[in-house]
């Protein structure tokens, strides 16, 4: 079981702890234009789904805006997702302010379907905690981080290099 904190305070976290070598679950959250988006969405690409609390804070905004950058170095086979339970419409107006334009932001608001799938929702707060995840072309987890207080910054080196492993 994942052990993370959310402002020093420990939270639990609902669902199913996901490790490198295991297939990826499937999910149905939300685009920016209301429509689903699931795992097969990405079919046959190197997926990075990056987990954010919200947007409007400042470790989240660095966060999107570092995989952004990564993003136009890694190739066209590769997606960069940012999930939070943000509403779409917030998520689009944030990118469009921030000038995000090489990650694909997407909303669990609904049902929480990838915090589940991933066991990063946060039970008492309906938010999910901070991490990374990695998944190859044929749907397996290749790179996790939990990261274990929830306002840090995760390993985005490490996530980095997880995903240009793939593309050699």
């Amino acid at each position: 079981m994942v052990q993370t904190t959310f402002k020093n305070n420990p939270v639990t976290l609902i669902g199913h702890e996901v490790k490198v070598g295991d297939t990826a679950p499937d999910f149905k959250v939300l685009a920016n234009d209301l429509s689903e988006v699931t795992l097969k969405d990405s079919a046959g690409k190197i997926r990075l789904f990056s987990v954010v609390p919200s947007l409007d804070t400042g470790v989240c905004d660095a966060q999107t805006r570092k995989f952004n950058e990564a993003a136009a170095e890694l190739g066209d086979n590769v997606v960069i997702y940012t999930v939070s339970m943000d509403l779409p419409f917030a998520q689009k107006r944030w990118c469009g302010a921030a000038g995000i334009e090489n990650v694909v932001t997407v909303s669990d608001h609904r049902a929480g379907s990838f915090g589940e799938a991933y066991g990063v929702l946060i039970e008492s707060l309906r938010l999910l905690t901070r991490a990374v995840f990695v998944v190859d072309a044929n749907d397996q987890v290749t790179y996790v981080e939990y990261v274990s207080e929830a306002t840090n910054h995760p390993n985005y080196e490490a996530a980095i290099a997880a995903v240009k492993e793939l593309t050699k």
